[in-house]
């Protein structure tokens, strides 16, 4: 959470220019620019930078006399950290224009530039670029000498950067050694001396899974993958870097052997990325010539449609000169090249109010708090809702009503609160957010289990929120099964009010089906006589069809096995459950958490009265479990047994039967068209047997 002494919302610009006004921007900008590059912690939107720096900016074009040598606009980034050695960059890593224009304008007035600078009259050909994604990460450039890669270095502020080789050495996709000296297809070897630059940067799906991590482990989540990316760079352990999932793209060359002395005499800039791909270096496949600003324009709206389904963030997408020729003639302004440009997209990240926060409950059971904001278009769409994905997280982020806050929107991902920006002037906020103890739709109690971070509604069985995942579990296969009781059938009774709880399927009449939509009176009676067979099941599949948290089939064989009754289960102590053989404190906690709730011994006993039934008897005698401590895989087809009759087998002899090959996996059992399975037990070393040495070793033990 941040405090700022001056808030963009509070100190309006003036009508009139005022240099006072130029030396409020500096301070806010240097301000911003330290959080965001320095501490890798921002604390306001990129839009919200992006703002101020045009002001600033237009304010200098309006009067030079006003410009510093300490202005923002004048630098390319921010400083090294102190903690890692300082690099002299051989030749500057200089930023590109940024097109703020989202709209086809924006292409077609870099076009109109680059032909002015260049002379040309309407009638000459169209100027030939390359058009790149404008990744969201950290620049970086890696120093190659003799094939070799002996630094990597950030941008820093764009003469000094900081030395993270050993850091960089632990990203799998950058080459430590190149090329040898085979010529590619332009003829060219690799040079002495080959300064890469490219960005560093991590996927999202890699980023999600991170975050998630944390948050299960209670720690601080990242703001952002290019957060998360430039934090792990930055890290003094490389072991941290190492255990954080980075990601490399190439795009530029730094310092390189000259062509007098045998370096590479590239024509354009295109070339020169598909040597850096003969190299070994990743380079981003969506990377295309176009000619003139047509082509442009057509690849940014290409681009725009597509970019919330990439697997990384973007924020633009780069055009510059292809023939490296015209780009020495076009040279450089104002420490920019006039031969690129940067052409965003709308921003992912803005500035909102917090109207309130409501608790969604998932089909799962899980409790998730989420703000409702005044509505804010960020990423191309209106949001006024975003996750705060837990308790711990809302406390954290120490989010309330009426506070301002950065949310961001990227790609796929549910809009979420990245964090509060608060004037330094406030006084009064809301009350600290609290997760309610009990269910918001059914009145269940709400729980959170030991080392988890989500509170979850105890009352599957009865809950609204999850009744049709309730039912779908209830009627799979592995459960009770009711056939042809598919999700878009759920899905309809469920949403024309017909079924409400798992009773409700059994006094469903034929009537009631046939008026479904596209339910003809066949296919209802199907329904019903499927619904009529499934009365008849066992205890261990009622069991698990209850969808009690933690308990899988095997644990309701072996609770069926241990008490004999239901009733006997449903009263047993957390003491009692623990004696059962597949239980653990977690899953007695969690049979007792579920059976203490009224709505659900009243669902259990309304499925009875419904006329559900199943064998029952006295515990049973432990029996010896010869397979005890073995684990078994089953793939492929086997030919007198099914898999699951193989598996009941193997349960029953105290076998734990995994559905993935790992090194702990004791036998493979393997039939007629085994895939992967047996393709990784191979590869490991593991015992290998068909379903004849199986029922062998089930005979023998």
């Amino acid at each position: 959470m941040a405090t700022l002494d001056l808030f963009a919302g509070d100190q309006p610009a003036p009508s009139q220019p005022d240099r006072s006004r130029v030396q409020a921007l500096h301070g806010i900008l240097h301000r911003y620019a330290h959080q965001y590059y320095v501490l890798d912690e921002p604390q306001v939107p990129d839009a919200e930078y992006d703002r101020l720096f045009q002001e600033l900016q237009a304010l200098e074009t309006s009067h030079p006399e006003w410009v510093t040598p300490d202005s923002p606009t004048q630098r390319v980034g921010g400083k090294p950290l102190e903690q890692f050695a300082p690099v002299r960059h051989a030749m500057a890593m200089l930023s590109i224009r940024t097109e703020t224009d989202t709209e086809a304008s924006g292409a077609q007035n870099f076009d109109a530039r680059v032909r002015k600078e260049l002379g040309l009259a309407l009638s000459d050909p169209a100027v030939e670029y390359v058009a790149e994604l404008k990744f969201d990460g950290l620049a970086m450039n890696l120093r190659y000498e003799h094939g070799v890669l002996v630094r990597a270095a950030t941008r820093g502020d764009g003469e000094t950067g900081e030395d993270v080789t050993q850091n960089i050495r632990t990203i799998g996709q950058i080459p430590l050694k190149i090329g040898a000296a085979d010529p590619c297809e332009f003829g060219l070897a690799v040079p002495a001396v080959l300064e890469v630059r490219g960005e560093v940067y991590m996927r999202r799906d890699d980023f999600e899974a991170m975050n998630e991590k944390q948050r299960q482990k209670g720690d601080k989540t990242f703001v952002n993958p290019r957060n998360a990316a430039a934090g792990a760079v930055r890290q003094l352990d490389p072991g941290i870097a190492a255990r954080r999932p980075l990601s490399f793209f190439a795009y530029g060359l730094g310092e390189v052997t000259p062509v007098e002395q045998g370096g590479p005499d590239f024509g354009t800039h295109f070339d020169m990325l598909q040597t850096l791909k003969h190299w070994g270096f990743p380079v981003a496949a969506l990377v295309e010539r176009a000619r003139g600003a047509t082509e442009l324009i057509a690849y940014h709206q290409r681009i725009g449609q597509t970019r919330n389904q990439l697997p990384y963030d973007i924020d633009g997408v780069v055009y510059k000169v292809n023939s490296l020729a015209l780009q020495r003639k076009l040279g450089f302004v104002s420490r920019e090249p006039r031969w690129a440009v940067a052409h965003k997209y709308p921003a992912q990240e803005q500035l909102t109010t917090v109207l309130g926060i409501d608790v969604q409950v998932g089909r799962t059971g899980k409790l998730t708090p989420v703000a409702k904001l005044a509505p804010v278009f960020v990423g191309g769409v209106t949001v006024t809702n975003a996750t705060l994905h837990n308790e711990d997280e809302a406390r954290r982020k120490d989010v309330r009503i009426g506070d301002t806050v950065v949310v961001r929107r990227a790609g796929d991902v549910i809009p979420e609160v990245v964090s509060v920006v608060l004037p330094a002037d406030t006084v009064e906020r809301g009350a600290e957010f609290t997760m309610p103890r009990v269910c918001p739709v059914c009145g269940s109690a709400a729980v959170r289990e030991e080392g988890e971070a989500d509170y979850r509604c105890t009352g599957g069985l009865f809950c609204g929120a999850q009744r049709k995942q309730a039912i779908l579990h209830f009627a799979q296969r592995r459960a009770v099964e009711v056939e042809g009781l598919g999700e878009k059938l759920v899905e309809q009774m469920v949403d024309a009010g017909i079924v409400k709880t798992v009773p409700d399927l059994y006094r469903l009449g034929l009537t009631a089906l046939a008026g479904l939509d596209r339910m003809a009176d066949k296919s209802a009676q199907n329904v019903v006589y499927a619904l009529e067979k499934s009365k008849q099941t066992t205890l261990p599949r009622f069991l698990f069809g209850l969808g009690i948290r933690h308990v899988g089939e095997s644990t309701a064989k072996a609770l069926a096995r241990h008490f004999g009754k239901l009733d006997t289960i449903m009263d047993a102590t957390v003491e009692q459950l623990l004696a059962v053989a597949d239980v653990g404190a977690i899953v007695a906690q969690s049979l007792r958490t579920f059976f203490e709730q009224p709505h659900n011994r009243e669902v259990v006993q309304q499925l009875r009265a419904c006329g559900l039934t199943w064998e029952e008897g006295e515990p049973a005698v432990q029996a010896p479990q010869p397979l005890a401590g073995k684990t078994f895989v089953l793939t492929g087809t086997f030919p007198t047994l099914s898999r699951d009759d193989a598996k009941d087998l193997l349960e029953a002899a105290g076998a734990k039967v995994s559905g993935s090959v790992s090194k702990k996996t004791d036998y493979v059992v393997a039939g007629a068209e085994a895939g992967s399975k047996l393709e990784k037990a191979q590869a490991l070393g593991v015992a290998v047997i068909d379903e004849a040495a199986m029922m062998d070793l089930l005979r023998q033990t």
